[in-house]
């Protein structure tokens, strides 16, 4: 297979829930199994995880790569190639980078001296419930490297830092009254509107950092009134904050808190901003295999967040680095097929080049 045919395979299980997500572990499983490479199925809180083992040496690189995807309509999983694109639910987050991932690995299967790569694929890494996912477990359980690689959406730049998540209920409370009188009541729902308009506009808003120039505010969910003839009393939403490197997450909660003292509002997530400096000797190395391929790559900064959290906090270095596309998480989710050789060909690259360095292991995570 190809990156494209080993994608588009991938693209076609709806791993939204747990069905898909288990037939896609096995597929995955098999097909590594099927070039050579030493697999091992790891369950995780009540979830599977499988982590592949290519190479031998003292330094230990592990490419981080997930399957779940946000829910989609039934035709999103059916991949499609237009214009140079490929088309599909997860296709740009990242399952065509896991496939080009995969091809690394067994391409590197062939003969690796000097350094090993993992290749961890999780199920879980979208999820925004409360508690660990797998690769924190992991984590937590000693799973350790000198570098990670996280497959997730960049353009071929390499992610460096990314802006941390603090995910909100609030809930507002007005007065009840007649839908025909509604001056007599306080309409829950226009106040929860008023009241994320005023979040937007709070100090912690304006902040910077040299590679990201604003935190980012998201209205995600929101429910209020039980009869349309009623003015509702309560309202509920859901917001979405990425805050920068160097702001506090509880000065941003009590920034929001001190708007409304009558609202409630409780943590739903919270995940640190994540920075590796970009004149890392690691993060530098990938840079320079990219540019074989993409010679426009460098450090950059990520809105996103992703699992290289888990790593950076046992001082693990972990950045993101994926292919081109777009319309992650949209309708249009897309990967420029082009690229898609590229990003297998610079992690090829990038584990042969540590592996020849001759940097000790300690070193290289310093």
């Amino acid at each position: 297979m190809d990156e494209v045919q080993l994608a588009e395979r991938l693209i076609a299980y709806d791993t939204s829930g747990r069905p898909g997500l288990q037939h896609a572990m096995d597929f995955v499983a098999g097909w590594l199994e099927g070039c050579d490479v030493a697999v091992r199925r790891v369950e995780v809180g009540g979830r599977s995880a499988i982590v592949a083992r290519v190479g031998s040496g003292p330094r230990r690189l592990l490419y981080h790569g997930h399957l779940d995807v946000v829910p989609g309509h039934s035709e999103q999983f059916v991949p499609r190639v237009e214009g140079g694109r490929l088309i599909g639910r997860g296709a740009y987050d990242m399952k065509a980078a896991l496939a080009s991932m995969m091809l690394s690995v067994a391409d590197l299967a062939k003969g690796l001296d000097g350094a090993q790569v993992e290749l961890l694929v999780v199920p879980d890494e979208e999820r925004a419930e409360p508690g660990e996912n797998c690769t924190e477990m992991l984590v937590r359980d000693g799973l350790r490297a000198d570098f990670v690689v996280c497959g997730e959406p960049t353009d071929m730049q390499v992610g460096s830092e990314a802006k941390g998540v603090l995910m909100l209920s609030v809930e507002v409370r007005g007065t009840s009254a007649h839908g025909s009188t509604p001056w007599l009541g306080e309409n829950a729902v226009l106040g929860a509107v008023d009241l994320y308009r005023r979040i937007e506009r709070l100090p912690f808003a304006g902040a910077s950092t040299p590679l990201l120039p604003t935190p980012s505010i998201s209205l995600g969910r929101m429910s209020g009134g039980d009869a349309v003839n009623k003015v509702p009393d309560r309202c509920r939403m859901d917001i979405d904050i990425r805050y920068l490197r160097g702001q506090d997450p509880a000065g941003v909660l009590a920034q929001v808190r001190g708007l409304d003292p009558e609202a409630s509002v409780d943590v739903i997530l919270e995940r640190p901003p994540a920075y590796v400096a970009p004149d890392h000797p690691m993060v530098l190395a990938l840079i320079s295999s990219a540019s074989a391929h993409e010679p426009s790559t460098t450090s950059v900064g990520r809105d996103g967040a992703s699992d290289a959290v888990a790593f950076l906090s046992v001082g693990t270095p972990a950045v993101e680095f994926g292919p081109r596309g777009g319309g992650h998480h949209g309708p249009h989710e897309h990967v420029e097929i082009d690229s898609l050789g590229a990003y297998r060909r610079t992690l090829t690259d990038f584990a042969r080049a540590v592996a020849a360095s001759g940097v000790p292991a300690e070193e290289a995570s310093a």
